[in-house]
């Protein structure tokens, strides 16, 4: 890893349903802010092989509340 936690957004394998994927996080903080940023966005999500999904399209305001913590880059389209 980089240091660099990626903020994405996808629709495959998930029907359709568009879900924002966050990678990169230390693997002490991945439950934790996962269930921050599922109240931030008011929006479902789940913690999977260290990667934090929530449901919808929330990349701006996830990488909002995580850039004063974390080095945070958009990725994908």
């Amino acid at each position: 890893m980089d240091g660099v936690v990626r903020v994405s957004r996808t629709k495959a394998g998930r029907g359709g349903k568009t879900v924002t994927l966050i990678t990169g996080l230390p693997a002490g903080d991945v439950a934790a802010v996962g269930a921050k940023l599922k109240k931030v966005c008011g929006s479902g999500g789940t913690v999977r092989d260290g990667i934090v999904e929530i449901q919808g399209d929330h990349r701006q305001r996830i990488a909002d509340h995580l850039s004063p913590t974390y080095t945070t880059k958009l990725a994908g389209g």
